[in-house]
């Protein structure tokens, strides 16, 4: 296989202090661009609501990678769907892309809100989010992954172990 070295563009700081599935909303945190870029690289960003971001899962092991067919979650009424079919870091380059809203731009730093990484999380890529670019046609999916995500946006402070680091 072809390998291939990415570094790091930024970092998220603040925000979700620790890995969980659900009530991801309502979470404001920075991403800070490394120094070794110039400011000018995100000059006009602050011109889009959204961003598209690329991280790492940083807080998983590369045991964690499962190459077969498994149920969501655990959950033996959602079907066993393969590896790429979820969207979570037992994929093999434990990869993800969100679309947290940009909330503003300081120096290095980018307020946002409703990104599901959580404090210290490397960024990998980082651009705004083009509605142009987004899917064309009509997006289809089976009802599992509606199901699963009922609540993974719902406030954070909502959450039922809310207080707990």
């Amino acid at each position: 296989m072809t390998t291939y070295e990415v570094e790091a563009v930024a970092t998220v700081v603040g925000g979700h202090t620790r890995v969980q599935d659900d009530y991801q909303g309502g979470v404001e945190s920075v991403i800070r661009l490394n120094e070794a870029y110039p400011l000018e690289t995100l000059q006009g960003i602050d011109e889009f609501s959204h961003l598209t971001v690329t991280w790492r899962f940083h807080l998983a092991q590369l045991e964690d990678v499962q190459l077969h067919a498994r149920s969501p979650r655990g959950n033996s009424q959602w079907p066993a769907t393969g590896t790429f079919v979820h969207r979570n870091h037992r994929r093999p380059n434990q990869l993800a892309v969100s679309y947290p809203r940009l909330l503003g731009v300081e120096g290095r730093d980018l307020r946002v809100t409703d990104l599901d990484a959580v404090d210290g999380t490397p960024v990998v890529d980082l651009a705004p989010y083009f509605q142009k670019m987004g899917p064309r046609g009509t997006v289809r999916q089976p009802a599992w992954p509606g199901e699963m995500l009922a609540d993974y946006w719902r406030d954070a402070a909502e959450r039922p172990d809310a207080g707990l680091p």
